[in-house]
């Protein structure tokens, strides 16, 4: 069984000789690991010059990650397919385990696995929010760690591409529109990955964006956006207003008296 891993790639490289070092000492499978950079200048490429033929790789100025991710799976001709972005890592044996799930549930279209958020030292920080799989659920909440779901290639030519113009949630808005057309998920309860935080990552960064995205996408996708999903935005954006650490009651009060524009927004 072969794996196609695709890793897009913008100055990270504090951390992205870990990315490919999780890469290159799966074992049980061949693989192909393509990266795309943005056109790095914080030292990134040196580290892919160093990695010789465990990559295949390019820099240059690309539209963004979704683009870069879409790039490497166009040319992905593996028998399953991830995407890894180059702050994250994959678990001693990931590879295997799902190779071994893959073989046993031919029917099945993605597989994801547990998974850990972990800090700039690749400590653990806490388990990551994985849930079984439930279509109904995954609107409420995005419950998929995406270092930890690997797909077939089937699915991607059945499905398409990420939306080039999502810069936060590509990841979700695929698993909700593979979920609605009826791809078949499914939920392998053992750690495969670790997500990074960290103050560069774009979710901790910009959470008013990211969260004002996602409604966008939602709306788009769902034609409505559930009450759970504006209850996070309008706390984001009141944390972002206000800062961090105020008395819960006044907070609470700020973030329902910001939830009928939220509405209106997203009507």
């Amino acid at each position: 069984m072969k794996f196609s891993v695709v890793t897009p790639s913008f100055n990270q490289a504090a951390f992205i000789g870990r990315t490919l070092a999780s890469v290159a000492t799966q074992t049980g499978v061949a693989i192909e690991h393509r990266v795309y950079d943005g056109g790095s200048t914080d030292g990134t490429v040196e580290i892919l010059e160093q990695a010789g033929a465990s990559i295949t790789w390019s820099s240059g100025r690309d539209a963004g990650q979704a683009d870069a991710v879409n790039k490497g799976l166009r040319g992905a001709d593996g028998d399953v397919i991830a995407w890894l972005n180059s702050d994250d890592v994959y678990y001693p044996g990931a590879f295997e385990r799902v190779a071994r799930f893959v073989e046993a549930n031919p029917q099945v279209d993605v597989v994801y696995g547990a998974a850990d958020h972990i800090d700039t030292g690749d400590r653990v920080i806490e388990p990551y929010p994985v849930e079984p799989w439930s279509l109904a659920r995954l609107e409420e909440r995005s419950f998929i760690c995406q270092p930890a779901a690997f797909f077939r290639r089937r699915v991607v030519d059945r499905h398409g591409l990420l939306d080039p113009r999502l810069c936060y949630c590509m990841d979700y808005e695929y698993w909700l529109r593979l979920g609605r057309a009826g791809a078949t998920f499914a939920y392998l309860p053992e750690k495969l990955a670790g997500s990074r935080l960290h103050p560069g990552t774009k979710t901790l960064g910009q959470t008013v964006a990211v969260h004002a995205e996602i409604n966008d996408m939602l709306k788009r996708t769902l034609g409505r956006v559930p009450r759970r999903w504006l209850v996070n935005y309008v706390y984001a954006e009141v944390r972002d207003r206000h800062g961090p650490g105020q008395p819960w009651l006044i907070e609470k009060a700020r973030v329902l008296a910001s939830m009928p524009a939220a509405a209106r927004r997203w009507a």
